[in-house]
């Protein structure tokens, strides 16, 4: 608060007590599965099927159109069906990185670049590398076009081989690349110190006017050099020249006195034709400590310029060359992985992935704080269905609340009534953060390969829908029913009847089906805690309450460390209560007015004077969660004895 000294009118700012919750996300899914090249150590976000592709590659199949993993072919169909953006996690087993070990321009050349493919996968080896000069600088920087089946994907340009350069070829690749990366070898040095060469026919005369240049040694700085006299001849100027750079001092630290101190400028004149006069720093190579190559540059003085006149600097004609250049890879054409001239890996997709493969791929999702939707595409088997539903339960203990709900499927084999029916009673877990889908689908095979349809897991429809009806409904709708037409879908691998629906439906099994009117629609709405649980049946109410936690869990994070009073008491029923209001207006409860739709409690009762001795503030907020109408009745009955009208 400002001191009030004199006489007016103050004006102060304070903090509103309305804070508005913003709606969590309910659409963002995650899929776990097999790619044939991705990220293996991290969940990564897309937001189309064409960034899914350029990421992960394409529909994983077999030269005979055989399926090794269903991950592309669900991603795609949740695309397809609503769904805006998803994380990738890609599980592989023993899979190896493709890469490549390249010679420098040495006369006996050692290795000095290592290019990997960006990830795990035989994949890799189908990349091709072009090396050449560098257009801007040729004679210390080179080229790399980067080839993926002989076309043209990367083209990376004027890179050095100096680490603490701009364009150092690691930090490009990094930065820019999504097929290779490169690690430079440290332990090959190189003994060529840093030269600056005039150009041809320099002067061998200076008159007083012209007697300075800029010259840069090791990266240090440009520095002003005045020669003194005598400088009429070659051998005075070349003298000069040496004995006022000796004369500087280093501007940093991380240039070595060396540089300066042993620098030389000789007068070369072993081609009579064209002498030169070659300027030379004090130190060789690349420094092992600051990564700073030996380098002199020359540059024109703002005045008195002498440069121009020696032909010194890239501007007059010279040519510089850094510690560095011949440590660059040689000129050619070179294949990953497998090249008969080099060391080389060859990339290897590896074996067929395992259960605790997939499972250890939930990993990766436990930082990520956006995921909804959960599933793992044709790995419709009891031991990853339980360990789903069980990884969905504990998010509360990694994410501070519970915030996923698992999409589970059954295997391709399980196509009957009865082995539905087996698989769910063989579920350990009745969890209400999952709902299981019956049949696979059907869709047009989208590599070609097979003229007839192929068969797909659900999982990605139904995520697809999920976000779909999200959107244009709401959370608290259910996910089924003729909205819930399903996209991209040619047939299933089973119709299901009306009468083995009525068994599946009460075990918790939801069928997908096919109507002549509606077209193939999500026919089920049930979480396989439909007994077990009986409040939390059905899917729309199970996430709901998942949308209302996290909404409010991360709209209320500003109440920590307040003052546990009533000012903090009445501050959170007024917030959370706009927004179950807000909420309510949409048409997300039951009930015709807010009092029986919702209820946001927070005072003494629900904090006792012991809570606030144990820092603990309590709110309870209750809402009449939206029931799907399932079964819809209509009762017909005859009139008699009246005329008709």
């Amino acid at each position: 608060m400002p001191e009030r000294l004199h006489p007016g009118v103050y004006v102060e700012e304070v903090p509103s007590s309305v804070k508005p919750i913003e709606a969590a996300g309910t659409s963002t899914a995650a899929f776990i599965g097999c790619a044939p090249k991705g990220d293996l150590d991290q969940a990564v976000m897309v937001t189309s099927f064409s960034e899914f592709e350029g990421k992960y590659g394409s529909f994983y199949v077999d030269p005979d159109g055989s399926i090794r993993s269903y991950l592309a072919h669900s991603v795609y169909q949740f695309f397809n069906n609503g769904g805006r953006k998803c994380y990738i996690v890609r599980v592989a087993a023993g899979a190896a990185t493709a890469d490549i070990t390249l010679k420098d321009r040495k006369s006996t050349p050692a290795n000095t670049l290592k290019i990997f493919a960006a990830n795990a996968g035989a994949w890799g080896n189908k990349i091709n590398l072009i090396v050449s000069d560098g257009t801007a600088d040729p004679g210390n920087e080179f080229d790399i076009d980067v080839k993926l089946d002989d076309e043209l994907m990367e083209a990376h340009r004027n890179l050095s081989m100096s680490p603490s350069a701009t364009n150092f070829i690691e930090k490009v690749i990094t930065m820019n690349s999504r097929l290779i990366r490169a690690e430079r070898d440290s332990s090959n040095s190189s003994d060529v110190p840093g030269t600056s060469r005039s150009g041809a026919s320099p002067a061998t005369s200076l008159p007083a006017e012209n007697r300075k240049f800029l010259i840069n040694i090791n990266s240090d700085g440009f520095q002003e050099v005045e020669l003194a006299d005598p400088a009429t001849t070659a051998a005075e100027i070349k003298d000069a020249i040496q004995k006022a750079v000796r004369a500087l001092k280093k501007l940093r630290s991380s240039t070595k006195d060396k540089a300066y101190d042993d620098f030389t400028c000789t007068y070369d004149e072993t081609d009579p034709s064209n002498p030169l006069y070659v300027l030379t720093s004090g130190t060789k190579g690349i420094d092992s400590d600051t990564g700073v190559a030996s380098s002199v540059e020359v540059a024109d003085a703002p005045s008195n310029n002498a440069a121009a006149l020696l032909n010194l600097g890239t501007a007059n004609g010279g040519q510089e060359q850094d510690g560095s250049a011949v440590l660059r890879p040689a000129n050619g054409t070179f294949h990953v992985g497998d090249d008969p001239s080099l060391p080389t890996t060859p990339g290897s997709d590896g074996t067929t992935p395992q259960t605790a493969d997939y499972m250890a791929g939930f990993d990766l999702l436990d930082t990520v704080r956006d995921v909804s939707i959960l599933a793992v595409p044709g790995m419709g088997t009891k031991d990853i269905t339980d360990f789903g539903s069980t990884y969905c339960e504990k998010r509360a203990t990694l994410a501070g609340v519970n915030d996923c709900f698992f999409v589970g499927e059954m295997r391709i084999v399980d196509d009957t009534k009865e082995e539905a029916q087996t698989f769910v009673a063989s579920l350990t877990k009745k969890s209400p953060y999952t709902a299981v889908y019956f049949p696979w689908l059907k869709m047009v095979d989208p590599t070609g390969i097979q003229p007839e349809a192929i068969s797909v897991p659900p999982s990605g429809f139904v995520a697809g829908m999920y976000a779909k009806i999200d959107g244009t409904r709401g959370v608290w709708k259910a996910p089924a029913g003729t909205e819930a037409n399903i996209g991209g879908a040619s047939g299933l691998l089973k119709n299901v009847t009306d009468a083995e629906q009525d068994t599946l439906n009460d075990k918790g099994v939801n069928c997908i089906r096919a109507f002549p009117a509606t077209g193939i629609v999500i026919w089920g709405s049930r979480t396989l805690s439909t007994r077990a649980q009986p409040e939390w049946r059905y899917v729309p109410v199970r996430r709901t309450a998942i949308f209302l936690e996290v909404s409010i869990f991360n709209g209320i994070q500003w109440a920590v460390f307040e003052p546990n009073d009533e000012d903090l008491w009445a501050s959170l029923r007024l917030n959370i209560g706009a927004f179950m209001i807000r909420l309510f207006r949409q048409g997300a409860f039951q009930g015709d007015t807010p009092s029986k739709a919702f209820f946001v409690k927070c005072d003494s009762e629900t904090t006792t004077q012991a809570d606030i001795d144990a820092g603990v503030v309590n709110v309870l907020v209750g809402f009449a969660p939206l029931k799907p109408a399932e079964f819809v009745v209509i009762k017909i009955s005859q009139k008699a004895g009246q005329e008709a009208t």
